[in-house]
């Protein structure tokens, strides 16, 4: 048996909601695309979480999934805009490699999953389709909108993983996800920043009612230990995580179900860009792996990339 302590390994929202978000946002689309979707449904939601596991094979993907606003408040325009051109001409590219570039990182694969659509690429329009929806996701996040990511400034280490994934976990059944029509999108690039800042305005609140409700929890009540396979992990009591979760007052799903409405919006919005394709006559065979899977399953690390229970 193996002992592992908290924090551990952070996925960002978790396998789990991941591949529930791209699912439900499914359910968004309008007829010509619902069909389309739908016949990928499984595809589409195990994918969705390609992105985390591409975090330990490509050096730059890293910063793709989150943002720390404090860096690049001072640049944005009305609070809504910096465009990547701009940031890297501010603060280089060391600095997005740092801190973040999540919002640029959506752009450029929705950019790409349009110039899909028009050209009628089934893989693509499916990949991208994957990763879209999980870039959007994590900017619904609020901790990975922030430097104090993890808690590790103000000692409340393990809070990531406590509020994207263990809670989702806990309670996901108790959540109604089913959010309406996706609609279109006029501007991208301040409707992400906007997302950004719609979390990133959470943070305080994350942090400041786990700290409190830590103050009333003495550690051996604060934590438990759960068997998973051999290993036994020191996790977040159940108690604990309730506690929590009733005290967040819905914010863990009411980000989930803005997560699936966006997702919608984004992948509709690519789809008319490109001229709102017929989807009908594109319905082939999805080849059984391709270079990216093949890359994932050798699972090649490299290095410079946060540790265990630091990823954002």
């Amino acid at each position: 048996m193996v002992f592992c302590a908290l924090p551990s390994p952070v996925w960002s929202w978790g396998f789990f909601a991941h591949k529930h978000i791209n699912r439900y946002a499914i359910t968004t689309l309008p007829p010509a695309m619902f069909a389309f979707y739908k016949t990928h449904l499984r595809f589409l939601t195990e994918k969705s979480v390609n992105p985390d596991k591409r975090r330990y094979v490509v050096k730059d993907e890293a910063s793709k999934h989150f943002i720390d606003v404090e860096i690049y408040r001072s640049s944005l325009v009305d609070r809504q805009k910096l465009l990547l051109s701009q940031a890297v001409a501010t603060y280089g590219h060391k600095i997005l490699e740092t801190h973040g570039s999540l919002p640029w990182a959506i752009l450029d694969v929705h950019k790409a999953l349009t110039t899909a659509f028009k050209d009628k690429d089934i893989a693509k329009i499916l990949k991208l389709s994957a990763d879209l929806g999980h870039y959007v996701a994590d900017a619904h996040v609020p901790l990975h909108t922030t430097q104090n990511y993890n808690g590790q400034i103000t000692s409340q280490e393990g809070i990531h993983a406590l509020w994207e994934t263990r809670l989702p976990l806990l309670f996901f059944d108790t959540y109604n996800l089913f959010v309406g029509q996706a609609i279109y999108i006029e501007d991208p690039l301040t409707h992400i920043w906007n997302i950004v800042l719609q979390s990133h305005a959470l943070v305080d609140k994350v942090l400041a009612l786990e700290k409190q409700l830590s103050l009333t929890y003495p550690a051996i009540e604060k934590y438990s230990f759960e068997q998973d396979s051999n290993l036994l992990k020191k996790q977040y009591a159940l108690a604990f995580a309730t506690a929590y979760h009733q005290a967040l007052q819905g914010q863990v799903e009411e980000r989930l179900k803005q997560s699936i409405i966006e997702v919608g919006n984004f992948w509709l919005t690519a789809w008319v860009n490109a001229g709102s394709p017929n989807l009908n006559d594109i319905r082939i065979k999805l080849p059984m792996q391709d270079e990216e899977d093949k890359l994932l399953q050798e699972g090649i690390i490299l290095k410079g990339i946060r540790g265990c229970g630091e990823e954002k």
